[in-house]
């Protein structure tokens, strides 16, 4: 498919060299496509590895080796592979990670367990054996590239590549962390991302490196959604090389934890958000802010179930303000509200409160916020304190046109 960049790509970011890992692309050939298809990821020995996983209950081999190496704590390599998700194939499938995880180990003397394997495409098809090993073997010899190269190579039907950089200081020692993530559709939040990795030089222990992803994770990846569809291969995986000079960091308590964990969160916050960015088809970028909830997690729940809608999508992409959509999709999220209590909100203007439309409400102002492309909903339920954010996209053809076309 050639598609064009999404309306709402931002540029990939300068990105600075993280100390104890090496990029390097190559070209498996797993579809039809004259680009590099395989990105392979060196990483120093005593690198800390976390990880979080979809929750799909049709998860691929990837994912399942991928939780369970992921307890030891540690990593020294990671491919990916793009244009073969390698899920629902079986014993088949296994088998491919299986034989990459054992190439990969055999190469650098390590144990097999220290290599995680992500594949993202079709789904249903094996990964083809002979293509995985020759792409990792080209891999494994090709130059060092750039962020950006790796962060290309694992698209599909990514319209723009996606990186996020920052820096804190853990004493009085800089500290980098750099990522890459790869997601256009099938995003839903059973932990929401498609593929997603990042890098820092700092030393952090394996436990608190998978307390911080964790919760970053919760505030981020779990707070976007494109269509309400979830990943077999959804993996968010964090590395730590260690090799910044400074005392490890071990939980809150350590000396500049509390910096580190914040650079950390703002990485998979930019990175979440440039997945909906680029959201099949999107042409609006939606934030939906939820109030007054019997808890965060009620207000995170009603948020989605605003944002999933078709109804709600659609309107937005038609620049229309139907705010009664919004009230409909707040009834059906299964959570308590009060409809008498209920206001709601577009671009700042209170369209309805306390379960009334607001008697002078002029739909002027909000018609001319909805024509631009960042789209700010706001609902106040009225009954609690809880509150959340999530992000997502408008409905469009263009969704339709790219997922009809999606195996050709």
């Amino acid at each position: 498919m050639d598609l064009k960049p999404s309306p709402l790509a931002r540029p990939f970011p300068h990105m600075p060299a993280i100390a104890g890992l090496t990029l390097r692309v190559a070209r498996a050939g797993y579809k039809a496509w004259e680009r590099c298809d395989l990105t392979y990821v060196e990483l120093a020995e005593g690198t800390a590895a976390a990880g979080v996983f979809t929750q799909s209950a049709c998860a691929s081999s990837e994912v399942e080796l991928g939780r369970a190496n992921i307890a030891r704590g540690a990593a020294r390599a990671l491919i990916v592979n793009a244009g073969n998700s390698n899920a629902f194939t079986g014993y088949r499938g296994r088998e491919a990670v299986e034989q990459i995880m054992d190439q990969v180990a055999a190469h650098l003397g390590c144990a097999r367990e220290d290599v995680f394997v992500s594949s993202t495409g079709v789904i249903g098809v094996p990964l083809p054996k002979d293509k995985a090993r020759a792409g990792v073997a080209a891999a494994l010899v090709a130059a060092p590239c750039t962020w950006e190269d790796a962060a290309r190579a694992i698209g599909t039907t990514d319209t723009f590549t996606k990186g996020a950089h920052a820096s804190a200081m853990v004493g009085d020692v800089r500290v980098e962390i750099a990522g890459f993530i790869k997601g256009s559709g099938m995003i839903a939040p059973d932990m929401a991302t498609m593929l997603g990795y990042i890098f820092t030089d700092a030393k952090v222990a394996p436990a608190f490196l998978q307390d911080l992803l964790a919760a970053a994770n919760d505030a981020t990846f779990s707070c976007i959604t494109v269509d309400g569809d979830t990943s077999t291969s959804d993996t968010v995986l964090a590395f730590a090389t260690g090799r910044a000079d400074h005392p490890p960091v071990t939980g809150w308590d350590s000396p500049g934890a509390d910096a580190f964990a914040a650079a950390f969160t703002a990485v998979c916050h930019e990175l979440a958000q440039l997945v909906v960015r680029d959201g099949e088809g999107a042409q609006k970028f939606i934030t939906i802010r939820v109030e007054g909830a019997v808890s965060n997690a009620s207000a995170r729940r009603v948020g989605l179930a605003i944002a999933n809608s078709p109804l709600v999508k659609t309107a937005i992409a038609g620049e229309d303000a139907n705010w009664g959509r919004v009230v409909m999709a707040v009834g059906k999220a299964g959570e308590p509200a009060d409809r008498d209590r209920l206001s709601i909100a577009f671009g700042g203007v209170w369209a309805a409160r306390d379960g009334l439309p607001v008697a002078d409400y002029d739909e002027a102002p909000v018609a001319a916020h909805l024509k631009g492309d960042a789209i700010d909903i706001l609902v106040d339920l009225g009954i609690g304190e809880g509150r959340a954010t999530v992000w997502t996209c408008d409905l469009t053809h263009g969704y339709i046109a790219i997922n009809a076309d999606y195996r050709s």
